[in-house]
């Protein structure tokens, strides 16, 4: 059962413990100096500064004067039941290894990351994907989206005639950005369906497309200006380039360990998986 935190501070209490720090001269703490031994069981400063970072958050902004006797009451108090007990039962045995091992893990992932990933190295993958290479072209459109091949002849013959393009759109067409004049804003490759697409591609600035049908109706273009794609700067997409630098080291690393490892494994064709939800197994 987890043991919750027993700081009991009351307020007077708490104004005592803040006025009433010593003046004499203190003692620098490391992470190994021992702050109370029970039974011969050294807890240390960095046993209680972990039990700090884990307080609800209520306690976080105590100032540590007001939290050091209630954290050392909390250690002894923890110690002096954990005394009590010869063996752990299995849940808390098995959810121990669990846990070890994931913060083992966790502890050799981040060593790696320190050790690879450099700024040297984000900036080489960000160099490899965008500054040596071509980012293509970007296109600005308008639409009109009506429901027929005749509708969208006569929207073509009014603009043929001399009627503005975003008017037309804004009476005219049945899409979301018709009250927009129909302006779609900036798009590149892949963001449109394929009909739409092939007609902008096919466009010069200023040009009209003829009638254009897609899934969702039938559509006059009209392309309003082109520029090459621009790279986006390094610190807008440092947190995706990082993702996915340490999934590299993580996945090379893994593949030289899983090769030099003897691995034994049940596959799901041997074991029935049922056993996942048979909570009762732990019992036995």
């Amino acid at each position: 059962m987890p043991i919750r935190p027993s700081l009991w501070l009351s307020p007077l209490c708490l104004a005592a413990a803040i006025c009433g720090a010593s003046a004499q001269a203190q003692e620098q703490a490391t992470a190994d100096t021992v702050i109370v031994t029970v039974n011969g069981v050294d807890i240390t400063a960095g046993h209680l500064l972990m039990m700090r970072a884990q307080l609800p958050q209520q306690y976080q902004m105590l100032p540590d004067e007001a939290l050091f006797d209630g954290l050392v009451d909390q250690a002894v108090q923890q110690q002096l039941l954990a005394g009590e007990v010869a063996a752990l039962d299995r849940v808390s045995r098995l959810a121990l290894d669990n846990q070890e091992r994931n913060m083992r893990a966790n502890s050799e992932a981040q060593r790696l990351f320190d050790a690879r990933l450099t700024e040297e190295a984000v900036q080489a993958a960000y160099d490899a994907r965008y500054a040596d290479a071509a980012q293509g072209t970007e296109y600005n459109a308008s639409h009109i989206l009506v429901e027929s091949l005749e509708d969208a002849e006569a929207v073509v013959a009014e603009i043929a005639g001399g009627a503005d393009f975003a008017e037309t759109a804004r009476a005219r067409s049945t899409g979301p950005s018709g009250p927009n004049g129909g302006n779609l804003g900036w798009f590149g490759a892949g963001m449109m369906v394929p009909e739409f697409e092939q007609a902008v591609v096919a466009l010069a600035p200023g040009e009209v497309s003829a009638p254009v049908e897609t899934q969702f109706g039938w559509h006059v273009i009209r392309l309003n200006e082109e520029r090459l794609a621009e790279a986006p700067p390094l610190d807008e997409v440092r947190q995706e380039i990082v993702t996915e630098l340490q999934q590299q080291i993580l996945s090379e690393r893994l593949t030289e360990l899983e090769d030099a490892a003897e691995i034994t494994r049940k596959s799901a064709d041997e074991i029935a998986p049922g056993f996942l939800s048979d909570a009762d197994l732990l019992q036995n």
